[in-house]
């Protein structure tokens, strides 16, 4: 299965398309990226744009090699009409005006139409209220569970000579980890020191002092 990775232009984070063969047709890209952002043909057109050389597909039959990043832009129907107008606006009274329907053409294109990111996705604590595929709520889903295995949380393992307080669980010594015990592959003629043993459960009437802890019944 070979894959196309692709962001828009106002996003830090890129997803990823999937096709079989070797290349995909430009027109099969955007029909496959607009059914994953659930994005209307009537509504907008996609530019896209190769991340590295800069260069821009045209032509809907043009192929685009596996594993190409391309930068995806919204754009009206009939495409971006120049101006030479300015415009001020006022944005003290935005939040009082009501809410616009903008028709087809209109270059408004509200950025909240298309699903979130899967990085943003992976956050989100509620995956069935989430605005996205179910192929990104599962990746999602498979993200999460796998976090707590994620290289950043990797502990490396103590080098150096332990603590002072710290005490070989194999020979019951100290200055060094038990992973460096001397005795280590020696178990030939190797007796472990006997651990003391908790007296859970057994009432201090039955039990009395030794000086010699090889006493059998000794803990």
């Amino acid at each position: 299965m070979s894959c196309v990775h692709y962001k828009f232009s106002s996003k830090l984070n890129y997803d990823t398309v999937t096709f079989d063969g070797v290349n995909i047709t430009l027109s099969d890209l955007k029909r496959q990226i607009m059914g994953r952002e659930r994005l209307k043909a009537v509504d907008c057109g996609l530019q896209i744009t190769n991340a590295q050389t800069k260069e821009e597909y045209k032509d809907d039959e043009a192929l685009i090699s596996k594993n190409s990043s391309v930068i995806i832009r919204r754009i009206p129907i009939g495409g971006v009409k120049a101006t030479s107008k300015t415009y001020n606006i006022d944005r003290s009274s935005e939040h009082n005006l009501p809410v616009q329907n903008y028709p087809v053409g209109s270059s408004k294109i509200d950025d909240h139409a298309a699903s979130i990111s899967l990085a943003q996705l992976s956050k989100t604590g509620n995956l069935a209220e989430a605005n996205a595929s179910e192929d990104d709520k599962i990746r999602a889903m498979m993200s999460q569970s796998n976090h707590e295995y994620d290289p950043i949380h990797y502990v490396k393992k103590l080098t150096g000579p332990p603590p002072a307080n710290y005490t070989c669980y194999r020979c019951g010594k100290n200055g060094h980890h038990i992973r460096n015990c001397p005795t280590n592959g020696k178990e030939k003629g190797f007796e472990p020191p006997q651990r003391i043993k908790k007296s859970t459960g057994i009432p201090r009437s039955f039990m009395k002092e030794v000086d010699d802890p090889s006493i059998k019944g000794a803990m």
